[in-house]
């Protein structure tokens, strides 16, 4: 994928603690909405998946620097790559960004696992369809 995915997110008062900044886990949820919007991007959702093709991503892995912090109010825009692709996993990088200021930096690696949990290739219409999709943001 040459241009990342970008999902927008207002910061509202239940993202946030007592003085108005976002609870540093938050950023997970904001950034499992954006992996879920890019998937819906490229054409494909969790559930149609976990119908018809019996499989599920999950989550493995995840790398989180915090930079600094989101408040209440704020827009915040999530960029998300994919870094790699392999048989049963997918390594994503994912920014949450204000204006041009890097907040939040995660790398997370999901794995493709079937419906009993062991893990299974990723489909190759995902594979192909996260290596050539040109997101228009």
């Amino acid at each position: 994928m040459t241009t990342p995915h970008s999902h927008s997110i207002r910061v509202y008062y239940e993202d946030t603690d007592a003085q108005g900044i976002v609870y540093h886990t938050n950023y997970l949820k904001f950034a499992e909405r954006a992996r879920t919007e890019m998937l819906r991007a490229v054409g494909f959702n969790h559930a149609d998946l976990a119908r018809d093709e019996g499989i599920v991503f999950v989550m493995r892995k995840a790398e989180i620097d915090y930079m600094a912090p989101a408040k209440l109010d704020d827009e915040l825009e999530v960029h998300t790559s994919v870094a790699n692709i392999g048989n049963a996993s997918i390594t994503l990088e994912q920014n949450i960004r204000r204006n041009d200021a890097t907040l939040v930096a995660c790398r997370v690696v999901l794995v493709c696992i079937s419906s009993d949990g062991k893990p299974v290739r990723v489909p190759l219409a995902a594979r192909q369809a996260f290596a050539t999709h040109e997101f228009s943001n």
